[in-house]
């Protein structure tokens, strides 16, 4: 099935890598984090790729292109041009990198991709969250209940320790705990393709009007994913994922 990948903000909260390379190429473990979401679709066999790029394009353009050469093994004779492969990895993905405007609104961006999509379900995901979610769960449960979109909900750890008080007593206290109040959008879309008839153009903005609209229809649904899930908003944000990498623990591999 086709994925759609949001790639082309401008990350300002994230300026001390943004200056010079979109946040969907800032590497966690040496990989963009980009490819490490594609690579979770690839683990459960969706290779179909569809990139929105916008700011700074050309970085993630290049990293495609060059791809072949960066992920392997290699003897270049210097007087010939020649190379021979020693090793290298191979992975069987369609990518297709698609220039959606330096200023388009998430809304836009899908919009713009709506030929190449055609009349089909597919994926849509943002660049810079990664989660351990089952995605064949997903796509069941959106298929269950035949409706336009699906979301998936998350509820992120908190930035800070929680306290509970009760008469001035510490009942409890939690390190970093789950959110407990309330879910957020955690990206991970199923969408139908009646959906981009909900999107008007470049300035729409796809977590506004469309899925406003989606949810006012009774067309929206959401799928509760209780595991890992990390956005990269921060430096900080990036670090956690980097730790978690070099851990050998990262919640988001198979």
């Amino acid at each position: 099935m086709k994925v759609i990948l949001l790639a082309g903000g401008f990350g300002t909260r994230l300026a001390e890598y943004t200056e010079i390379l979109p946040k969907p190429m800032v590497t966690i473990g040496g990989q963009p984090i980009l490819w490490h979401i594609m690579q979770l679709f690839a683990d459960y066999d969706h290779k179909n790729f569809y990139i929105a790029c916008g700011y700074k394009a050309e970085v993630i353009k290049q990293y495609f292109l060059n791809y072949p050469a960066l992920n392997a093994d290699f003897t270049i004779n210097l007087a010939t041009g020649q190379v021979t492969t020693l090793m290298k990895k191979e992975i069987d993905w369609q990518v297709s990198l698609v220039y959606t405007g330096i200023n388009s609104m998430t809304g836009g961006r899908v919009k713009r991709l709506q030929s190449l999509i055609g009349n089909e379900t597919c994926f849509l995901t943002y660049g810079d969250g990664l989660a351990d979610i089952n995605l064949d769960d997903l796509l069941a449960y959106h298929r269950s209940h035949g409706r336009m979109v699906t979301v998936t909900a998350v509820r992120p750890s908190a930035r800070f320790g929680e306290l509970e008080i009760s008469d001035g007593q510490v009942i409890s206290f939690q390190e970093k705990p789950q959110v407990r109040q309330g879910w957020i959008n955690g990206g991970f879309f199923v969408i139908e393709p009646e959906f981009f008839d909900l999107i008007v153009g470049e300035d729409t903005v796809l977590e506004a009007e469309p899925l406003e609209k989606a949810a006012d229809l009774g067309e929206l649904m959401a799928y509760q994913h209780e595991g890992f899930w990390q956005c990269m908003d921060t430096k900080r944000d990036r670090d956690l994922l980097e730790n978690l990498w070099q851990s050998g623990k990262a919640p988001w591999t198979r």
